[in-house]
């Protein structure tokens, strides 16, 4: 089983990401634990550059590219061999993200930045994302030290948050849309209620 976690920034994703792992593996499954952009030397490589402030300026386009290519190593090389092993496998962000920072954020169009993610993963999709939903605003409060995208302005995070949410209206069987106010424990509960129920569903 593939699970994403999805958000805007300062939404908690990561934090809840290795939460849900412990929850998981308690539960006795065997569970991979990875993240987007990165996962492999190459992908993390990757994962520098792009989100490095001193590359303020990169061309949206090359942006857009340059998170695909990371995406097509890491599904190659680590989350298609889990899966293939039986193990579920939680990612931190995936290709909503593209979608949402890259499609909407930058404006390049949702279809054309699908397509090519799905191109790049050979039309790998997670059996279940959750989006952990928070005012843009909150997020950035949260937010320590910058990174590139984390610096654009608070309009782009906007419509980066709206993004995420309208992807999951428009496919409730896929997606479960959690608040990301309260506690990390009370967030953390409520995901993992998402995923036992989604988990008890699934046919064996």
């Amino acid at each position: 089983m593939f699970i994403v976690l999805e958000g805007p920034d300062g939404s908690g994703k990561s934090t809840q990401t290795r939460l849900l792992v412990e929850h998981l593996t308690s539960r006795g499954h065997s569970v991979l634990q990875t993240r987007e952009p990165g996962g492999t030397p190459a992908a993390e490589a990757i994962r520098t550059l792009v989100l490095n402030p001193a590359f303020d300026g990169l061309d949206d386009r090359t942006e857009a590219l340059l998170f695909a290519a990371a995406r097509a190593e890491h599904v190659a090389q680590v989350i298609r061999p889990a899966l293939q092993r039986g193990e579920i496998v939680v990612c931190d962000r995936y290709i909503d993200s593209s979608i949402a920072y890259q499609g909407v954020g930058r404006r390049l169009g949702i279809e054309r930045i699908r397509e090519l993610s799905m191109w790049a993963t050979g039309d790998l999709v997670p059996d279940l994302t959750l989006v952990l939903d928070l005012d843009a605003a909150k997020g950035m409060e949260r937010v320590g030290e910058r990174d590139r995208l984390e610096r654009e302005p608070q309009e782009y995070h906007d419509r980066v948050r709206m993004a995420f949410v309208e992807l999951a209206l428009h496919d409730p069987e896929r997606y479960r849309v959690i608040s990301a106010i309260g506690s990390i424990q009370e967030v953390a509960q409520r995901i993992r209620v998402a995923v036992d129920e989604f988990i008890a569903g699934e046919p064996a």
